[in-house]
This record gives structure tokens, sequence and C-alpha cells, in this order.
């Protein structure tokens, strides 16, 4: 086996690669990152950064949150998909998407933190490598960068120190239930009812206020009352019965259990809001992007979407050409100008995130002074359009960036889509086209040959033969090359009209006329092969006027009788007939020949639709008469319907509007 099987085996064999970093406000994360993007390189599989919030991420310090925003911009960056996922249980959260998303290699970061006693919890690592055993799971140390962040000693102030609001509302509870507690006790309840009540004090504080210190102060708080105002002796913290100091502690850890819980519960609940909004968002955006008709409607639904969650103005730039286009802005407040979101600075900031493909301004290490945040609209390496977000003081937290890239991920696939759908429309009329073009010359170049190559025959025959020909011979010669050149003109004229019709290049001249003056002038060019035929005309009323293209309808009754003499044998009824209907003038042209076959009858007025002929001479039709006259009558907006004749036979009937005459006396 050469060195090429052998890198081709290796390509192989890593071809499904899915490559998971971990996203953290670490200083280390950033090398993780890049370690992971490496990796991903190497191995040509999908690369994904996974950021996992919890109910405390809202407490970080604000430098911990601008160095979590910064890995998680060098992630995308670095050509990584970006998910957000929630949960308290960090190390849960990373083995089930993993196992959901077919992950096949973690990469995470490793402190120099270990376990301080047996009964400590198992590090983020060890509970990992314990879950998700199946994993190839990468662990990439940092012990010097680790020694000096400490992010739990933050979080862990945070949760102690509650701020003066929870303080007031923990003194109002508590002053609320001691009172209606002394107010029970008077009435001659039992304690057990008294504890009740300062539980539900503590259950209350833990629902109105925020972290866990909240519900332990308050469950300290209402042991300490309970002994000190509602237990005999009263104003002291000593107690008659020996049971007491039992209730005390039951009370606390009943306090402190319900404070607990109910405070993990309300996080846990604000978490899963915050995942149910990310899906309802996500879920109309895409409803909606699915039923935009156009580029314009995709931006517009997309920019709304965004103003709704992110409350912010909003600048879209599109694609045009291969170029960034002009800047769209979308405001919160109607009809508000906010020049400073287009100024020429702006729009070069945009330009660049177009070259680029990065996010670039406000909050951004590029161009961090300006007035938006600047992302990219695209897909892989093609460019779609940059949305610009007013930033205007305010950074983009963890989670509304999570449903930014999202949102903008589902428009810029709308945006592939819709232009794809476009594509292949154009292609399929192309082609469509190209059928009908071929389809003409095939029909041309074999319809034509027969009549021209008798009209030169009969020509050369009668510039050779004239003299030896007698007079009827000459006579039967003229009328042949008559013949074949009418066909040749009937011909001409139809492609001519029906190329002008398609084309909307037909000019309609509408004018009040006689349809009984109309058929008469149209069975005067009838073809004189019609002799062989009995045609008849039955007009039922005798003042008929129609609003109608004289020489257009003349065409149509032209085409349907010759149509009728083509396909019927010779001594066959034709019938024209006319009459008057509440709306309309309905025209009417039937045979008592053989018919049309029902599977036939739904083609008949296709272009280039000839059936079968089988009576008619060798000359076959284009196919264009019956194609023609539907498009006269539709441009007259009317209806033409093909029925069977009983007993036998086929019938033509078209409609024209009605015309009025006012006549002043």
């Amino acid at each position: 086996m050469n060195s090429t099987e052998k890198n081709k085996e290796f390509v192989d064999e890593y071809d499904d690669e899915h490559i998971l970093v971990c996203l953290s406000a670490s200083p280390s994360n950033s090398r993780i990152v890049h370690t992971a993007a490496r990796m991903a390189k190497a191995f040509g599989g999908t690369f994904t950064a996974l950021y996992v919030q919890t109910h405390d991420a809202d407490k970080m310090e604000e430098n911990d949150k601008i160095r979590l925003q910064h890995n998680i911009r060098l992630a995308e960056q670095l050509g990584a998909n970006i998910v957000t996922v929630y949960g308290d249980d960090v190390s849960y959260q990373i083995a089930e998407f993993a196992r959901l998303s077919s992950v096949t290699k973690i990469i995470i970061g490793r402190s120099n933190v270990t376990r301080r006693h047996i009964w400590s919890k198992p590090t983020l690592t060890e509970k990992l490598i314990s879950i998700a055993p199946n994993l190839d799971i990468h662990i990439i140390p940092d012990s010097l960068v680790e020694k000096k962040y400490r992010s739990g000693k933050k979080t862990l102030r945070h949760r102690i120190l509650p701020s003066v609001k929870d303080i007031l509302i923990i003194s109002a509870v508590m002053a609320a239930v001691t009172g209606i507690g002394y107010a029970f006790l008077r009435l001659g309840f039992t304690e057990s009812n008294i504890i009740t009540i300062y539980i539900l004090g503590v259950l209350l504080i833990s629902l109105f206020t925020k972290g866990y210190a909240c519900s332990v102060i308050s469950s300290v708080l209402s042991v300490i009352l309970f002994n000190f105002l509602l237990t005999e002796p009263r104003l002291t913290f000593h107690a008659y019965d020996s049971g007491y100091p039992v209730t005390f502690v039951i009370m606390l850890l009943a306090s402190i259990i319900t404070g607990t819980l109910a405070a993990k519960l309300k996080d846990h609940a604000k978490l899963s809001a915050q995942a149910a909004f990310r899906t309802k968002v996500l879920f109309d955006t895409n409803q909606l992007l699915q039923k935009a008709q156009d580029d314009k409607d995709i931006i517009n639904i997309t920019a709304s979407q965004l103003m709704k969650m992110l409350d912010r103005d909003v600048i879209v730039y599109m694609e045009v050409s291969g170029k960034l286009g002009k800047g769209y802005l979308f405001s919160i407040i109607p009809q508000s100008d906010n020049e400073e979101l287009s100024s020429f600075g702006e729009n070069k900031i945009a330009e660049w995130v177009f070259r680029n493909i990065k996010r670039a301004g406000a909050g951004t290490d590029k161009f961090g002074d300006a007035e938006c945040l600047f992302l990219p609209i695209h897909i892989n390496n093609k460019v779609y359009g940059v949305v610009g977000i007013h930033i205007d003081g305010r950074p983009i937290d963890s989670f509304e960036n999570s449903v930014l890239l999202s949102i903008l991920g589902e428009c810029a696939l709308a945006i592939e889509n819709s232009r794809n759908a476009k594509e292949k429309e154009m292609a399929a009329v192309l082609a469509k086209n190209e059928q009908l073009r071929a389809n003409l010359l095939r029909s041309i170049s074999h319809d034509l040959r027969t009549p021209l190559t008798s009209i030169a025959g009969n020509a050369g025959n009668l510039l050779s033969n004239f003299d030896k020909m007698d007079n009827e011979t000459r006579i039967q010669v003229f009328n042949d090359i008559y013949n074949d050149s009418m066909w040749l003109i009937n011909l001409v004229e139809n492609l001519l009209a029906i190329t002008r019709i398609e084309e909307g290049k037909m000019n309609i001249n509408m004018s009040a006329e006689l349809i009984d003056e109309v058929i008469e002038e149209a069975l005067r060019h009838i073809n004189r092969k019609s002799v062989e035929h009995d045609i008849s005309v039955d007009i039922k009323d005798e003042f008929m006027l129609v609003r109608i293209d004289a020489r257009l309808i003349v065409q149509v009754i032209i085409n349907l009788v010759d149509n009728a003499v083509k396909y019927t044998p010779a001594g066959s009824a034709i019938i024209i007939t006319a009459e008057k209907t509440e709306n309309a003038a309905l025209v009417s042209v039937s045979d008592n020949g053989p018919g049309i076959s029902d599977d036939i009858k739904p083609r008949v007025f296709d272009m280039f639709f000839t059936g079968e002929n089988k009576i008619a001479d060798s000359r076959r039709s284009l196919g264009l008469g019956l194609s023609l006259c539907k498009s006269i009558i539709n441009c007259h907006g009317g209806e033409i319907t093909l029925t069977d004749n009983i007993p036998h036979g086929c019938k033509f009937t078209f409609s024209l509007p009605l015309s009025e005459v006012n006549i002043n006396e």
C-alpha cells in the first residue's frame, strides 16, 4: 500500500469527526478553543463550541462576562458553530448534547483544583468522564492561569451578601409572619401551626429574593424569632419544654430545605423561560421565513424579530452582485432617523465584516468605538449580507448572542433556499423554452419541407412542360401551388400571432361588431379544401353585438373550421352556431366526424400538440392553431372548451363579451 492510499484511508476514517469545545469565562479557555480549532481542521470534521448557561450566570463579574463574550467570538471566528444550553448540571448538559449531536471528541480545560475532602463533589472533568465513558475526552491543562482565576469565590460572595432590596423583603416578611404567629398564639392555635406560618414566610422570601443566602438567613431568623417571641419564657432564648431544641432544629432544617428548593426551582424556571423564549423566537422566525416571497421579505422578517428580541435599532446591508448594497434602517421608534447608524464610518465597518466574514464594531476588538455591532449573514463562506445591532451602551449577553446567531443562521438559510428556488425556476423556464424551440424547429423543418417541395416541383413542371399541358392540368397545378402557399401563409400568420400574444406585444383593438358579419368574413378565408365539407351557419339571435377585435376572432373561426376540415372525412357536416346568454355570446364550431379520444382532450390546446391525423393529407399541423385560439379568447376575457358532439364528433365552444349600443332618439 503506497502513501497516497494510506492518506486516503486516514481521511476517510476521520471524515465524520465532530469536535466539541466547552466555553467558559476562564482565562485559559481561549487556548482551549484554539486547540480544538486546530484539531477540527486537522481532522476535517465539524467544529462546535458549547456554552452551558447556569442559573447564576448573570451574577458573574463584569470582567468574566467580557472574557466569556471574547471566547465566544473567538470560537465563532475560528469556524465553530456556537450552541447555548441551559442547566445547573454542566457535565450532564455537555454529555447529553454530545450524545444527541454525535460528538466524537470533547475538548475541555482542567485546572489544578482537586477534591479537598473525600466527601467533596467530583470535579467537572471527573464527572464528565464517568457519565460519558465512550467519548474521546481531551483535557487541556493550564495550571498557571487557573491559579489566578477562581470564579467560585465571586459567585459565593454574591450568594452570601444579599442586596438592600432583599434585606427589606426579608424584614417585611419576617415581621408579617411574626405578627400572624402572635395572633395565632392568642387565638389558641398550636405551635405546629405557627411553625408552618414561618416556613411559609421562608418560602415567600425565596420566591421574591435572589440567591440561596436569603433562604438560609430567613430560616435562621424564623427560628430565632419563634424562640424569642412566641415560646415560653418569651423575650428570652430559653425554653421550658425539653423538646423545644429538637423542634428548633427540625424547623431550621425544614426552612432551609424549603427555601433552598424554592430558590432552585425559581432559578430553573428562569432558565426554562429563557429556553422557551429562545425556542419560540426561533420557531416564529422559521415559520415567518417560510412564507417570505423574496429577499426583501426575508430581511424585513429578520429585522423585526431582532428588534422584538433585543429592543434595539437594527440596520441591514444586503449583498448585491457580489458587493454590499446600501443599508436599510429598522428603528424601534417609528419614523425616527438615526443617521449615526448609517454614517460613512459605520458603512465601512459593515464592508469590512462583509469581506472578512467576522464580527466587528461595538464590543469587539475591531472598531470597538462604533455605534453598532456588525455580524455577517452567512453560510460557510457565502455571505448574503451584514446586520448591525445598535449597542447604545448595553452589551449583548450570552443568551441574546446565542439567539442572535441562530436567527442570522435562519436568515442566511432562507435567503439561500429562496435564491436556489429562483435559480431552479429559471432553469425550468429555460429548459421549457428550449424544449419549445426544439419542437418548433423540428416541426418546421419537417412540415415546411413538403409544401415547399410541392411548390418548387409544380413550378418547375410548369416551366418545363407548360405548353405540353392541357388547360385542366395547368389549373390543377396552379391550385396545388395556391393551396400549398395558403397553407404556408396561414402557418406564418399563426406563428407571428401566437409569438406576439405570448410576449404581450399583441395590440388588441376592441370594437362593437355583429357576430354574423364576423363569421361571414371568416368563411371567405376558409381553406378551399372545405368545398368537400358541408359548412352551415346558425345564428340564434338576429342582432348580436360583441365587443372584440374582429381580425383576431376571424382568425379563431378560421382555425377551428380548418381543424374540423382537416380531421373529418370528406362530406362531413360542420356547423357554426352563435347564441346569446345572460353575460356573453357563445360561438360553437361542431362536426360529426370521428371525434377526439378522452385521453387526448386535455392536451388539444397545448402548443405543438398535433394528436393523430389519419384522415388528413401527409402534411402535419404544427399544433399552433388551437393554442392560438385559446390565447386570443383568453385575451378577450373569455374561455374556449372542447366537448363531444352527440351522437359523434366534437364541438369547440368559446365565449365573447357582449356589447351594448346606446341609441339617442
